[in-house]
């Protein structure tokens, strides 16, 4: 006697909710979702780090052919490397002379007595 009330509200939930789902199966995939979607983004992210390598390995080995023409340009200038490169420097140039300094600012205004009263 007691499972009659309980009865009484699980079956028409249970009933709605199989309508609910029956409706919804029209619009909406009911389905549980695949782990395709993960497989796609391991995937992804095993393509984008495979490219960064590739990436990095292309930038080391350009960095090394720049080094190397570094060392060929500072064995091709010889020991004096460093007094060319200090003659070929330019002056630095006396920005006081070109540019004084700009005037101050003015002073700020006083408040008249009068109208503060």
């Amino acid at each position: 006697m007691c499972y009659t009330g309980l009865i009484r509200r699980i079956i028409p939930f249970a009933l709605t909710f199989a309508v609910g789902l029956f409706v919804a199966s029209f619009f909406v995939s009911i389905a549980l979702p695949g782990a395709s979607w993960r497989i796609n983004r391991r995937v992804n992210r095993f393509h984008e780090m495979q490219q960064l390598r590739i990436e990095n390995d292309e930038l080391r080995q350009m960095n090394r052919e720049l080094r190397m023409q570094n060392e060929k340009f500072r064995q091709s200038l010889g020991s004096d490397s460093s007094d060319l490169m200090d003659s070929d420097a330019i002056a630095p140039e006396d920005f006081d002379a070109h540019h004084p300094p700009p005037p101050p600012p003015r002073k700020p205004k006083q408040p008249r007595l009068d109208s503060l009263q």
